[in-house]
């Protein structure tokens, strides 16, 4: 092949490769919409609007420590976060975890032992859960002894219920 052919080969190659990777399904010409908005962050909650919220929860987490409960999920930021939307990390996003399936994050990848659980996360299972991740759940992959403490676990289930949009049935 003559030089020049190759390099304008090279060029036509080079040009393709930096055009949008989907073309348009048919004939129609593209539209150059962009991509909607992500939904805007839900404004923070204020201590009062949080203090309704605990106190309709149920019995006994109506009765949290909400202070207490945000110390202890301290333990639990280095692998989950809470904010609706929220990125998955070491552990899965807990925005809406209660009413969840188990085991049901989009784009996290669960242990066997958790993607075949069969329960909905509600504050019974959680609460068996944070006792001992490790005995409630046999063979899952959570590289955490748990909250021994019931106060503890109790202020840290009503966090997070005041923390990750529940809502009561």
């Amino acid at each position: 092949m003559r030089p020049s052919l190759v390099c304008g080969l090279a060029v036509l190659a080079l040009a393709a490769c930096s055009q949008n990777a989907e073309a348009p399904a048919s004939d129609e010409a593209a539209t150059d919409t962009p991509p909607a908005p992500a939904p805007a962050p839900r404004p923070e909650m204020t201590p009062e609007q949080r203090a309704v919220v605990l106190a309709g929860l149920p019995a006994p987490y109506n009765a949290g420590d909400l202070e207490n409960g945000r110390r202890t999920f301290a333990r639990c930021r280095s692998c989950h976060t809470l904010a609706e939307g929220g990125q998955n990390m070491t552990g899965p996003n807990l925005w809406g975890v209660f009413g969840r399936r188990a085991g049901s994050v989009e784009g996290f990848r669960y242990s066997d032992a958790l993607h075949a659980a069969d329960f909905t996360w509600d504050a019974e299972h959680l609460d068996g859960w944070l006792t001992a991740p490790r005995d409630f759940l046999p063979g899952n992959r959570m590289a955490f002894a748990g909250v021994p403490d019931e106060t503890e676990r109790r202020d840290l289930i009503a966090y997070l219920k005041v923390e990750t949009g529940y809502a009561p049935e």
